[in-house]
């Protein structure tokens, strides 16, 4: 199986699977000279993982991450970061039943047509545990680019299903199991997911990202585009369908005379763009939202088919998120870190001593 990888000078390798013994992540082209320890992956990881509250999978993992290489002392030494997640809490057996089945909306189907082979537990290498490796890479991004540059990437929960969450302040977004901005819905969440838990039935997200204090040059002109690069690894995520920069879609009902961001010798009026211009950062707030569908894994019966071809139904019992979206701001913040400290790096490449003409806005 090939495409582990992700990256282009800040690369990102993963490998294990839900239920097997561990996750492993190698991080290549961190570079030497930063501060790093095991606290500083494992603040991000605790914030992704699973049995945080009754609205998610009650998996009992701790996550704890084990770095085998790349530091020195306290430091990064320029070597690859390797590091191990052990799995503690698998349950292999809640997928015997399924073990013949496809589940409606998952990767079952396409990996055993691909492969001829696939792991049923927990989805094997498809499932959104493999996620807890971008964290962990996303971490290492986080703390090199806020600081060499001072870039600050964060992200909220901004809909549940059809409920749409207000933003008021960052300050709430720690402060309940939602990542939701505005602490007054937060018991409307809590009934909406008591009731759609009991119900046996799943539902989407949508997640909101924000990189602030990007520097004007990141990111390359036609190909390797960092919009592009955002957006291939945002859609990368498991469940994400859909990827918006700045306005996204709201841009189809815009005039020109309104989506255009105008300029004046203070600074931008609009942000529309999203921070990215002619695929290169403007030096404006980056913004990301994505749409998460579904979880596939309920316990409602569903018409499906089995390895033969055979009509079927299909029930999944165990643990499960009954909304991936509550858990993944974490995970999207890891991947746009990643994407701008690989784009950082490629900047400083080609044109760390490039001087502008005159000063930006």
């Amino acid at each position: 199986m090939s495409g582990n990888s992700f990256g282009t000078l800040y690369c990102v390798t993963s490998f294990g699977e839900s239920h097997g013994p561990a996750y492993g992540g190698v991080v290549d082209g961190c570079p030497p000279g930063m501060a790093l320890s095991a606290a500083d992956l494992q603040k991000e990881l605790d914030r992704r993982k699973p049995g945080s509250s009754r609205h998610v999978t009650q998996r009992r993992e701790t996550d704890t991450v084990e770095i085998l290489s790349g530091i020195y002392e306290g430091k990064t030494t320029g070597a690859a970061i390797g590091f191990l997640i052990r799995n503690e809490d698998q349950r292999p057996k809640d997928y015997s039943a399924i073990a013949e089945k496809f589940r409606p909306g998952h990767a079952d189907y396409t990996y055993w047509q691909k492969y001829g082979i696939r792991d049923p537990r927990g989805g094997g290498r498809a499932s959104a545990r493999e996620t807890v490796i971008r964290v962990a890479a996303g971490a290492i991004a986080k703390k090199w680019l806020q600081a060499r540059y001072g870039v600050l990437v964060r992200g909220y929960l901004a809909e549940l299903g059809p409920q749409k969450i207000s933003f008021k302040d960052w300050k709430f977004i720690g402060e309940n199991p939602f990542f939701a901005p505005d602490p007054a819905v937060v018991p409307q969440l809590e009934k909406f997911m008591d009731e759609l838990r009991d119900s046996g039935d799943s539902c989407g997200a949508r997640v909101n990202v924000v990189a602030q204090k990007v520097p004007v040059g990141w990111g390359e002109p036609v190909y390797g585009r960092l919009d592009a690069d955002i957006a291939s690894a945002m859609m990368s995520i498991n469940a994400v369908k859909g990827v918006e920069i700045g306005a996204g879609f709201a841009s189809i009902t815009h005039k020109g005379s309104e989506h255009g961001d105008e300029m004046t010798p203070e600074g931008f009026l609009s942000n529309n763009n999203g921070g990215v211009l002619g695929g290169i950062s403007s030096g404006q707030d980056v913004t990301v939202s994505i749409a998460l569908k579904p979880t596939s894994s309920i316990r409602l019966p569903r018409r499906t088919i089995d390895l033969q071809g055979k009509a079927s139904t299909v029930q999944t019992t165990g643990r499960h998120d009954p909304c991936v979206g509550i858990r993944a701001t974490p995970i999207a913040e890891a991947m746009l870190a990643c994407v701008l400290m690989d784009h950082a790096l490629r900047h400083r490449a080609q044109c760390g001593d490039v001087t502008p003409p005159n000063r930006s806005i």
